[in-house]
């Protein structure tokens, strides 16, 4: 029996775009790639020799024009994603875009009328909900595992800071780094968050302060419910890509640990030792990028619903101005006061 396929274009052949090419190409048979597009030509025509993908352009429209292109995988840099968005959704193409939509509440408006006008599906990149670990947390939780969740903790550390170009047109920490983990607060509890509080400072690299960022944060989430969500960042960890999650609750907890390259301890009369958490985000969360298309994939071949929707991904972005505004004020900021 054939598998049913999904034909796509690539926007973007940078580091991600190569990553759901990758996926998309070689671990996906259900998936079909037809194009790639960059407005650097040469990066294009690598990834689709690289790939075998049969076409590479500059010229993303067309893709769009291509009526063999099912749906499109937006992978190019932040402020291009409403207006690709916006005219994939014209063109009649199901989308697939990296987080965020935009930094602006009325552009991420403006897309996703355009998405619902035009019918199609769309999903946005969230990918860490894939991960087998904090799916199995998620499902605990749903199960009444440990009864009523009362404190949720994410620690996401960055084995290195990322180039100070990307963070002066990045939004910042809590819209390029935190953002992830205030999508995995509201996935991991199924609870929407109602006020946050951040505190942070630089303390890794003068010249992120100098950008107008920081470097580390610890945000404090009051959800619904009245559980309560601590967050804590660096864009630094020596010692790898530091990655957990732990949910108490009243009837126990679940709590998930860094994946390392092996899961071998050494004792010897010099100590214990024990492998350093994997250090690049590619390396632990290649999976569940992988998982996440796949997911939307089926999503469009047999009409399910699609798993990370157009609001999954402005309400990370409205928690991450609340987070702005709150660190700025030094207050906790109500995400009403941004707007939902």
């Amino acid at each position: 029996m054939q598998t049913r396929q999904l034909n796509f274009g690539i926007i973007g052949a940078g580091r991600i775009g190569q990553v759901h090419a990758e996926s998309l190409c070689y671990r996906l048979p259900q998936a079909n790639v037809l194009a790639i597009a960059d407005i650097f030509g040469d990066a294009a025509r690598a990834a689709a020799q690289r790939f075998h993908i049969p076409q590479a352009t500059d010229d993303f429209s067309e893709l769009l024009a291509n009526p063999a292109i099912d749906a499109i995988a937006i992978c190019s840099s932040t402020p291009t994603h409403a207006p690709l968005m916006i005219a994939a959704a014209q063109a009649g193409k199901h989308i697939f875009c990296e987080k965020p939509i935009a930094l602006d509440l009325a552009r991420i408006d403006e897309a996703l009328a355009a998405v619902a006008q035009s019918g199609v599906k769309l999903q946005i990149g969230f990918n860490r909900r894939f991960d087998s670990n904090f799916q199995r947390i998620r499902q605990g939780i749903a199960d009444g595992e440990i009864g009523v969740p009362h404190i949720l903790r994410i620690t996401s550390r960055d084995p290195a800071p990322p180039p100070i170009d990307y963070i002066k047109a990045s939004g910042g920490i809590f819209l390029d780094m935190t953002i992830h983990d205030f999508d995995m607060a509201r996935f991991l509890l199924a609870d929407e968050v109602e006020d946050v509080y951040a505190q942070g400072g630089v303390m890794v690299d003068p010249a992120i302060g100098e950008a107008g960022d920081i470097d580390t944060a610890v945000i404090t989430l009051r959800f619904r419910s009245g559980a309560i969500g601590v967050i804590d960042n660096s864009r630094q960890a020596v010692y790898g890509y530091d990655q957990r999650v732990e949910v108490f609750g009243s009837a126990g907890a679940l709590a998930a640990q860094n994946n390392t390259p092996h899961r071998v301890t050494a004792s010897t009369r010099d100590g214990v030792t024990q492998a350093k958490p994997l250090y690049f985000f590619l390396e632990r969360y290649m999976d569940s990028y992988v998982a996440e298309m796949g997911a939307f994939c089926d999503a469009i071949l047999y009409d399910q619903p699609i798993p990370v929707s157009g609001n999954d991904g402005r309400i990370p972005v409205v928690m991450g101005m609340a987070s702005w505004k709150s660190y700025r004020e030094q207050r906790p900021v109500r995400l009403d006061e941004i707007g939902l």
